[in-house]
């Protein structure tokens, strides 16, 4: 299960950053561009709270990100 939410996490960044450099994506969303590299590569978890505050910063709710969990 935890691989399944970490590839739609993956694919929903991706999708997210669009056309923008992974520092600029990482600096508007609070992470290190290293970070979220490695986040849409599958090799970093996120904590629930750092999860919570991206997710805030795209304006976005977990629903949107796992749409198969809730």
């Amino acid at each position: 299960m935890r691989r399944n939410l970490d590839r739609q996490l993956a694919t929903y960044l991706k999708k997210a950053r669009g056309g923008l450099s992974y520092a600029a994506f990482g600096k508007k969303v609070g992470l290190s561009h290293t970070t979220l590299h490695r986040l849409e590569r599958g090799e970093h978890h996120l904590t629930l709270n750092k999860l919570e505050t991206v997710l805030n910063k795209l304006k976005i709710r977990m629903k949107d990100v796992f749409p198969n969990e809730f």
